[in-house]
C-alpha cells in the first residue's frame, strides 16, 4: 500500500525549522509529508512587490529561512494560498494543511482534504475552557481586532495581548502572559503557528495552562491520518 501523503502549506518559506518538529511529533511515520511555503524562492523584494500590506488592512506575519520576519497582506496572501493549495494537491497530497491561524475566506481543494487552524482551534479550544476565561496571546497588535470574529465560538469573550514569536525576546512574551493573568485569564493560548515550546517554557512563571495552536492542530491531523 502507498504511503499517505500530507501536505504543508506555510505563508512564509518552507521548510518551517520551527514547526517541523511538532508535526512529527504528532504525525503517524509511515505518513510522507511534503512541506511548501507560498514565498518559496522570493527574495525580499519580491515579496514586498507581492504581498506588501496597505495601511489600515489586516496584517499576518511569518517567518523566512533567513530566520527574519515579514508582515503580509491577508487580502493579497489569499490568492497565494490559493495556488499553493492547488499546487500541492497536484504533487498528490490527500490532506493539506496550511501553517496559518489566520482567517482566509473561500480555500478550497478539489479532492484534498484541507485542514484550517482557524476552523478546527476555536472549536477545540471552546471545548476544553468552556465557560473559563481564557487568554490570546497574538503575533500583531492589529489582529486582535482583525481575528476576533473566529472566536465567536467561545461562551465567553477572551482576553487579547500581543507579542511576536519572531522576535527572539522571551521578555515580551511573559510580559503579555502576566497582563493576561493580571485581567483574569484562566489559561493562554498561543495563537500563531510560529510559536513553539520554547515559548511554552518561557511562560511556565505564570503556573497557567499554555496552550500550543499547531499543537492542537498537528494532535488533530495525526488522528485524522491513523489508521
Amino acid at each position: 500500500m502507498a504511503a499517505r501523503v500530507l501536505g504543508t502549506l506555510t505563508i512564509g518559506q518552507a521548510p518551517r525549522a520551527d514547526i517541523v518538529p511538532i508535526l512529527d511529533r504528532h504525525i503517524p511515520p509511515a505518513v510522507r509529508l511534503i512541506h511548501r511555503g507560498v514565498l518559496d524562492g522570493l527574495t525580499r523584494d519580491e515579496i514586498a512587490a507581492r504581498y506588501r500590506p496597505d495601511r489600515g488592512e489586516a496584517l499576518l506575519i511569518t517567518r523566512l529561512q533567513d530566520g527574519g520576519a515579514v508582515e503580509l497582506s491577508r487580502r493579497r496572501m489569499r490568492e497565494g494560498v490559493q495556488d499553493g493549495l492547488a499546487s500541492l494537491e497536484h504533487e498528490g497530497c490527500e490532506v493539506i494543511l496550511l501553517l496559518c491561524t489566520g482567517s482566509f475566506a473561500g480555500l478550497e481543494c478539489r479532492e484534498a482534504w484541507l485542514v484550517e487552524p482557524d476552523h478546527v482551534i476555536p472549536a477545540v479550544i471552546a471545548g476544553l475552557i468552556e465557560r473559563r476565561q481564557l487568554g490570546i496571546v497574538v503575533p500583531l497588535t492589529g489582529q486582535i481586532t482583525s481575528e476576533s470574529e473566529k472566536w465567536r465560538p467561545l461562551a465567553r469573550p477572551p482576553l487579547f495581548a500581543a507579542a511576536s514569536p519572531y522576535t527572539g525576546v522571551d521578555g515580551a512574551l511573559l510580559a503579555a502572559g502576566a497582563e493576561l493573568r493580571a485581567t483574569g485569564a484562566e489559561a493562554v493560548l498561543l495563537d500563531c503557528i510560529g510559536f513553539t515550546e520554547r515559548h511554552r517554557a518561557a511562560l511556565a512563571p505564570l503556573g497557567m495552562a499554555i496552550i500550543l495552536s499547531n499543537a492542537v492542530v498537528a494532535k488533530a491531523v495525526g488522528e485524522l491520518l491513523e489508521g
